[in-house]
């Protein structure tokens, strides 16, 4: 996300009409519905942790324990199991 000077942006009927509203502060628009994308499918965090549950799971029906997973990837047991669970869920429904 970049800033940008209202007085380069924004006709200066509406810069007046805003600093009736916020005077020199910073102000956050946010993008309109239909163009926004969800949490982090521009970067690429939503596909990187997807991978990472997977191999997890994988481990974890291979025979890994809950504690050996709790180290190698830095989380705690509850969130584990979570995910452990929610994606045998996901294989049990495209099973069926």
């Amino acid at each position: 996300m970049s800033y940008k000077n209202g007085k380069e942006v924004l006709p200066p009927k509406l810069l007046k009409e805003l600093q009736k509203y916020i005077d020199g502060e910073c102000i956050y628009i946010p993008k309109r519905n239909k163009e926004r994308a969800g949490w982090g499918e521009i970067n690429g965090s939503r596909q990187l942790i997807a991978k990472r549950n997977e191999e997890m799971y994988k481990l974890y029906h291979q025979g890994c324990s809950i504690e050996d997973l709790e180290k190698q990837y830095n989380l705690s047991a509850e969130s584990i199991r979570k995910i452990v669970y929610q994606i045998r869920g996901k294989l049990k429904s495209v099973k069926l």
